[in-house]
C-alpha cells in the first residue's frame, strides 16, 4: 500500500472475499444485520477474451461500511441462487458503463436490478470530457488506479494481488462518486435528465436482440462478397466456431474475421484458401473439409446478398436532418455536453425521415432530450 493509500479514509474499509456458498450466505447476514439497503455499487469481471462462451467470473460489491469480492465460479449457480433477490433489497444499484453489466447479470441470472444509477451516465451530463472510471478516480481522489488487470484472465484461480487490487479498487470509490455527481447534477438541474437516462440505457440494454443464425456469421466486409464468396464464407465461419468451442478459445485468438473474409474473398476468385501460416495441420485439414463442403452447395441454396428487413428503410430529408443537427450542436455547446447525450445520429435520422409517422420519428427520444429539441422539432414539423 502506498503512503497515498494509507491516508485514504477508503483504504480502511473492511474487504471480503466469498468463494463459498456458506460464505455468501453469512455475508447476506452481515448485510441484513446493519440494515442498510439505501444503495450499493456493484462491477463485474468476465472472461470474453479468454474462453470460447464468456463466464461471469467475479462481482464485486460495495456498500459505505465494506467491500466484497463475490466469486460465482466458485460459489456455483445454486449457490449464487439468492443473489438476485438479495441485490434487489437495495433502493439504489450503482455502476459505471452498466451495459456489458446488465448482459452479464441477463445471460447469468435472467435478471438486472430494478434501479441502476450509472456514474458514467452521470459524468457525461455533468459536461465530464474524460468520463472513464480511471479519468474519473484520479480527477476526484487523485488516485491512479493500474490498468494492468483490465484484460486479465479473471477465470483463473487463485487471482492474483494486483488483480484483487483492481477488482475491489472498481467499486471502492463508485458509492462516494455517485453521491458527488447527483449533488452536481441536482444544483444544475439535470438529475431528472440523470434519471431518465440510465432507466433508458437499462431498457436499450435489455431490449437488445441478439444475432439470428442467418446473421451472426456475417461479419464485417460480407457485403463485398458474391453469393457464392458467401457460401464459402458461412462454411468458413462455421469451421472456426467448431476449433474454437474445442480449444475453448475466443475466436479473435485463433484467426481474425479479417483472415477468413480474406480467404473466402480468394476462394471465390481462384478457388484457394492459403491458410495463414501459424494454423496447425490438423485445424487446416478440418478447414480443407469444410471448403469441400461449400463446394458440394449448389449456388440455388447460397446465402442470400439480402437481410430480411426490420423496418421500413429511412427516407431521410437531408435538409430537416441539417437544421436537426445544427440545432442538437448549438444546443450542447450551450450546454457544456457531448452532443450525443442530446441526439444520436440515428435518432436524429429518425427525426429527419419523411416515410415515418411522427410517434415513430420520436421512438427513442427521451423527455428532457425531446424538451431540449423542440423548437427545432416544431420548426421541422414533428411533435
Amino acid at each position: 500500500m502506498s503512503d497515498l493509500e494509507a491516508k485514504d479514509p477508503f483504504y480502511s474499509l473492511p474487504e471480503h472475499y466469498i468463494e463459498t456458498a456458506e460464505q455468501f450466505e453469512e455475508f447476506i447476514a452481515e448485510v441484513d444485520s446493519q440494515g442498510f439497503y439505501e444503495c450499493c455499487s456493484i462491477d463485474t469481471e468476465a472472461d470474453s477474451m479468454h474462453s470460447y462462451e464468456t463466464k461471469l467470473c467475479l462481482i464485486q460489491f460495495s456498500l459505505p461500511s465494506m467491500l466484497a469480492i463475490i466469486d460465482p465460479l466458485s460459489i456455483g449457480k445454486e449457490g449464487m441462487s439468492r443473489f438476485p433477490e438479495f441485490i434487489d433489497r437495495f433502493g439504489t444499484v450503482w455502476m459505471h458503463g452498466a451495459d456489458y453489466d446488465i448482459s452479464m447479470f441477463e445471460m447469468t441470472f435472467g435478471w438486472v436490478p430494478r434501479r441502476i444509477d450509472d456514474t458514467q451516465i452521470a459524468a457525461r451530463l455533468l459536461g465530464v470530457p474524460k468520463f472513464g472510471l480511471a479519468n474519473l478516480l484520479e480527477e476526484e481522489y487523485g488516485i491512479k488506479v493500474s490498468k494492468q488487470s483490465q484484460k486479465a484472465d479473471w477465470s483463473r484461480r487463485p487471482l492474483s494481488e494486483k488483480m484483487l487490487a483492481y477488482a475491489y479498487n472498481d467499486v471502492r470509490y463508485l458509492l462516494d462518486l455517485g453521491e458527488k455527481f447527483v449533488q452536481q447534477l441536482k444544483e444544475c438541474g439535470r438529475y431528472e435528465w440523470f434519471v431518465e437516462s440510465c432507466d433508458a440505457a437499462r431498457t436499450s440494454v435489455l431490449g437488445r436482440d441478439g444475432k439470428s443464425e442467418d446473421e451472426v456469421w456475417r461479419i464485417s466486409g460480407w457485403g463485398k462478397l458474391s453469393r457464392r464468396g458467401l457460401n464459402y464464407l458461412l462454411h468458413l465461419w462455421l469451421w472456426r466456431d467448431s476449433e474454437c468451442k474445442k480449444l475453448d478459445r475466443p475466436a479473435f485468438k485463433f484467426l481474425s474475421n479479417q483472415e477468413i473474409l480474406r480467404m473466402s474473398i480468394s476462394l471465390d476468385e481462384n478457388g484457394s484458401a492459403k491458410p495463414p501460416h501459424y494454423l496447425k495441420e490438423r485445424h487446416v485439414r478440418r478447414m480443407n473439409v469444410a471448403i469441400d463442403e461449400a463446394r458440394q452447395v449448389p449456388e440455388s441454396e447460397f446465402p442470400s446478398k439480402r437481410l430480411k428487413a426490420t423496418g421500413p428503410r429511412l427516407d431521410i430529408d437531408e435538409a430537416r436532418f441539417e437544421k436537426i443537427r445544427a440545432f442538437r450542436n448549438q444546443a450542447a455547446d450551450s450546454l457544456k455536453v457531448d452532443s450525443t447525450m442530446i441526439a444520436t445520429r440515428s435518432i436524429m435520422e429518425r427525426l429527419a425521415s419523411k416515410n415515418l409517422s411522427d410517434p415513430e420519428r420520436l421512438q427513442g427520444l427521451q423527455d428532457w432530450q425531446r424538451t431540449i429539441l423542440l423548437p427545432v422539432l416544431e420548426e421541422v414539423g414533428v411533435s
